[in-house]
């Protein structure tokens, strides 16, 4: 169907018939947009026939088409057909205009340039059916303003604005205007047209060379005057104001060699300032020409071979005289005077001028600085007179210049300072000597001592030195001798072994010119390794008698004194334990105490000794309050743990040879006695009832009844053996069950550790 159309209404559209019309009574009906959904009621079917009517008129543009669904009934609700989809489209009429995008557009193109830039590009839409002749739009230009000359055309098609003309000048006219069209229909005459209008700002290049509004300037400025303006240049720029194009840059071409002037740009005005930075002297100068040229801040844009074309201008500045006072020139002036000069010498002082006259008529001079007040000024003429005399080896003086300050004045009360420098030229008036007065020589490591002399006169009057010893006692020349080693130092040697002690000896040392002095040098011979370690005490004590303690004595006496107390803390200690009550035997000697028998020795030089073991005593009269067993024995390479019996010094049996040395606990003093080694009888004896006593009371249950794993039998593998009894292995049954390994009390495990770590 065609949009918008007139009608009548209902307007007939479209007969839907269903083939199976011919065999049953069919009902048509429909579903859809325009039916039973927006826009409602504008399409309906006749039940009977199927013709499709629309009731009004459709805009395309608001609904393209209409997805519509026809269903064929019978009269009992039968559906012989499947629903048949229906699409009603909307046919475009060219009812829409052509719009811009914008009422006016606003463009900007540079001045000076080239034919076809682009300006800028307008657009329109319209709504009608996109690709049809209906939305085929044709732009053109109706107008410009100024109409002449015409500068530009657009694009039929893209709407795209380009320059015809490079003759664009911001400075003739910077604005133009043109009403633009768009038409649809392809532009044909009976299309929709709309117009709108584009405004074309010209932007500005720097095409324009500045230029000084004058070609020359005079001006004037006082001597001895800084940091003024003197003078303010303006220049001509036809291009933008305010911008890189119009701004200006201001140099000095010609004239500034010496750097006195500068110029620079104010910013609000654009005009060059012209500054004084260099004080100018009237007496030198008396006319300055200058020569200033001027240039934008931004490049010029023209051909090169115009931009060679600089605005210049010539500066005529004229120097004014004025009363400057004298000149003190220059600001350090010298004079020589010998040291040895008398009291009342007479020499030239400092002399000022006046810059006008060249001369130094008029002028009056007062000193203000005189460090020793050694000279006077004359007020006329700026003499000097000694009131002193000079002396070049003075503290304040230095590099052998004396200076006082000087200052003069003229008539109207101008004045100048300076600075009058006295050199005073050296003679010989003072003696070498030795600074260093006090020399140590340690005689362990040293056999001399090198001194060294000084001669404040300057080097002429100075060395080579000549040391000599003054005494007169024969015995300080029988025991030193002085060698010379350079210009300004000797070695001072003692002979025929001095004893220690502290020596004084009179040393003449003579410079070039034969002015000598004496110096006292005292000379220390110590016994010592440094010079350091010699003081005063230790000199007296080493030369006189008297008696000083080092620090490695004093620390020695203290650790001594330390060892002393640390003995006397260990007999204490073992008298102490001397009074306590001693057990026979103690309860774990069989199961933690390790008796070492026969063990290979770790050579003849070892002697160990053990405490492990404490019994009474046998075989003697009384009771021993102490007995102290294992003691170590040399004995031909083996080192063998006994058990001595103690108590009152004695010994039941004497076998063997060698010594043992054992410490008596009921007595605190050492004993040595013979060997005294026991057979295994003997140890057999001692030891059986007791272990058995120990057995007979361990382990037992309240009927006074061993466990049955206690007692373990041993084998005893003969008297003779060269490697002695095993002593701890067991008959039992199961020879592998070395469980018990695992349970070993805290000695042996300490002694297992050690044995796996070697």
């Amino acid at each position: 169907m065609v949009e918008n159309s007139l009608g009548p209404f209902p307007l007939f559209l479209q007969q839907i018939q269903s083939d199976t019309a011919q065999n049953y009574t069919i009902y048509y009906s429909i579903s859809g947009p325009g039916v039973d959904q927006e826009p409602r009621n504008l399409f309906y079917v006749e039940r009977d026939t199927g013709n499709l009517y629309c009731r009004g008129p459709v805009d395309r543009e608001q609904y393209e088409s209409f997805q519509l669904v026809a269903f064929a009934t019978t009269p009992d609700g039968y559906t012989p057909e499947l629903p048949l989809p229906l699409v009603i489209k909307v046919e475009d009429e060219n009812d829409n205009y052509p719009i811009f995008t914008e009422t006016t557009y606003i463009f900007t193109v540079f001045e000076n340039c080239r034919v076809g830039t682009t300006v800028g590009q307008v657009c329109a839409t319209d709504n009608d059916e996109p690709d049809t002749m209906h939305t085929r739009l044709r732009y053109s230009i109706l107008e410009q303003q100024p109409a002449r000359p015409t500068l530009f055309t657009m694009h039929p098609s893209t709407g795209v604005i380009t320059t015809t003309s490079s003759q664009l000048d911001r400075e003739v006219l910077d604005t133009y205007q043109l009403k633009i069209k768009v038409q649809d229909m392809d532009g044909q005459h009976f299309g929709l047209q709309t117009t709108a209008t584009c405004i074309i700002n010209i932007g500005d290049v720097n095409d324009n060379l500045p230029a000084f509004t004058r070609t020359s300037y005079v001006t004037s400025v006082e001597e001895n005057t800084v940091d003024v303006e003197i003078l303010r240049v303006t220049v001509q720029d036809k291009d933008l104001a305010n911008t890189a194009n119009w701004r200006a840059n201001y140099t000095i071409l010609k004239g500034n060699e010496n750097g006195r002037f500068k110029i620079i740009t104010d910013p609000q005005t654009n005009e060059g300032v012209l500054c004084v930075i260099k004080p100018l002297d009237y007496e030198e100068t008396q006319q300055v020409t200058l020569e200033i040229g001027v240039t934008n801040e931004a490049p010029y844009t023209r051909d090169l071979t115009s931009q060679l074309v600089t605005s210049t201008a010539t500066v005529t500045v004229m120097v004014k005289n004025q009363d400057e006072g004298p000149e003190c020139r220059p600001p350090t002036q010298t004079v020589r005077i010998k040291e040895n000069a008398p009291v009342g010498t007479q020499s030239d002082g400092y002399k000022a001028y006046d810059p006008e006259t060249r001369s130094n008529s008029g002028i009056r001079y007062r000193k203000l600085s005189d460090p020793r007040g050694w000279v006077t000024l004359d007020e006329n003429s700026g003499s000097i007179t000694l009131l002193r005399n000079l002396d070049r080896e003075a503290d304040s003086i230095h590099n052998g210049v004396y200076s006082i300050t000087v200052l003069a004045s003229d008539q109207n009360g101008k004045s100048c300072t300076g600075t009058l420098g006295i050199i005073i030229e050296d003679v010989n008036d003072n003696g070498p000597f030795i600074p260093r007065t006090v020399v140590t020589i340690c005689k362990p490591t040293m056999f001399s001592a090198e001194i060294v002399a000084v001669d404040p006169d300057e080097p002429i009057n100075g060395p080579p030195f000549d040391f000599s010893l003054e005494s007169s006692d024969s015995e300080v020349q029988r025991l030193w001798r002085l060698t010379r080693i350079n210009d300004t130092a000797a070695r001072l040697s003692y002979q025929n072994d001095p004893p220690f002690g502290s020596y004084v000896m009179p040393v003449r040392v003579t410079d070039r010119l034969g002015l000598s002095s004496v110096t006292s040098l005292t000379v220390r011979l110590c016994d010592c390794v440094t010079p350091a370690e010699c003081d005063v005490r230790s000199m007296e004590r080493q030369g006189g008698g008297a008696v000083r303690l080092g620090p490695w004595a004093i620390l020695a006496i203290l650790l001594g004194v330390a060892l002393l107390f640390c003995v006397l803390f260990t007999l204490v200690c073992a008298a102490s334990r001397a009074t306590r009550e001693v057990k026979a035997l103690p309860d774990d000697l069989a199961q933690q105490n390790l008796i070492v028998s026969n063990t290979e020795a770790p050579g003849d030089d070892k002697v160990y000794s053990t405490n492990a073991f404490t019994t009474h005593t046998m075989g003697v009269s009384g009771q021993g309050t102490c007995g102290a067993v294992g003691s170590g024995v040399r004995n031909g390479g083996q080192e063998t743990i006994e058990m001595v019996k103690g108590g009152q010094q004695t010994v039941d049996a004497y076998r063997g040879a060698g010594h043992v040395h054992t410490l008596d606990r009921c007595r605190g003093g050492h004993v040595e006695m013979e060997n005294s080694r026991y057979t295994y009888s003997e140890w057999h004896n001692f030891t059986q009832p007791r272990l058995g006593e120990k057995v007979h009371l361990c382990d037992q249950d309240d009927n006074h009844r061993h466990a049955a794993d206690y007692v373990l039998p041993y084998n005893y593998e003969g008297r003779g053996s060269a490697a002695g009894s095993v002593g701890c292995c067991s008959d039992r049954q199961d020879e592998d069950g070395l469980e018990f390994l695992d349970h070993l009390e805290p000695k042996f495990r300490t002694l297992a550790e050690v044995c796996m770590e070697r």
